[in-house]
């Protein structure tokens, strides 16, 4: 069972249609694709949608066009201080990409100089900027229960490829289980997200492995996506994923199918 719920297109930061996104899911044999564009907010530099409305208008025009061949889903990506109209979608991601410090919007995951800047923010103790974004990401989490958990540990996006802050430092790692075990409380779902192995930041998936054992001792669920956001990258890494979640000790994830999400053997 193929199917993709982190999916970007040309209505925020990604660089095909909708449509095309479709075609290239029904060519990879999926059973479903869910579109989640980056809700809007006034200070999203740029990546998030300004047309809710156009958005959500081309995804039920494509669920009604293709509908004898893929399930088609309007999520949305929402930011953790933007809340959206829930009722609008079929489901929503709930990330963390900013920090709000000052009256400042400081955006974590841009590139490394966004990131060096929100560090700067908190004296470049690397604890302290992971204490304050799981903090208040959890307080979100348990509060909102969004239908799926984005990329937790986003903060370590930069981690491989520059000198590590968070990766195998054990104070990070207690911060980061502590946080993970409190979200787990939410019954929200935690995506494994390969978004950062296609763009070369991480060579394995969110979250890290750790808190993957942490999720897993929980019962909590996961559901595998791609954070696609081109044509080539809408499945990548699902079959190695899949292999690596089998050795960590899942046994299923999954899928929305017939508007419910329920599970499928990995």
């Amino acid at each position: 069972m193929i199917s993709n719920f982190h999916t970007h297109t040309t209505f925020c930061d990604g660089r095909n249609t909708p449509e095309e996104m479709v075609k290239a899911a029904i060519d990879k044999g999926f059973s479903a694709l869910g579109f989640s564009g980056h809700g809007y907010n006034p200070r999203s530099c740029g990546y998030c949608m300004n047309d809710t409305e156009g958005y959500i208008t081309e995804v039920l025009r494509l669920r009604d066009k293709y509908r004898d061949k893929i399930e088609i889903y309007l999520g949305v990506e929402e930011e953790a201080f933007a809340p959206v109209d829930r009722s609008r979608f079929d489901y929503i991601i709930g990330s963390s990409h900013y920090f709000i410090i000052g009256g400042r919007y400081l955006p974590i995951d841009s590139n490394a100089d966004c990131f060096a800047k929100c560090l700067a923010a908190f004296d470049n103790d690397a604890m302290k900027l992971a204490k304050t974004y799981y903090t208040e990401f959890c307080k979100y989490i348990n509060e909102r229960k969004p239908d799926i958990i984005g990329h937790f540990d986003l903060i370590t996006k930069f981690d491989e490829n520059s000198s590590p802050k968070f990766l195998g430092n054990e104070e990070y790692l207690r911060i980061a289980t502590e946080a993970v075990a409190s979200a787990c409380a939410s019954g929200s779902l935690f995506e494994v997200n390969t978004g950062a192995i296609a763009r070369g930041f991480r060579t394995a998936p969110y979250p890290s492995e750790e808190l993957l054992r942490i999720i897993l001792k929980n019962g909590s669920r996961i559901i595998l996506t791609s954070d696609s956001h081109a044509t080539d990258t809408i499945d990548f890494a699902f079959d190695e994923t899949k292999r690596y979640l089998r050795d960590i000790g899942f046994r299923e994830a999954y899928t929305l199918s017939g508007g419910k999400f329920i599970d499928y053997n990995l």
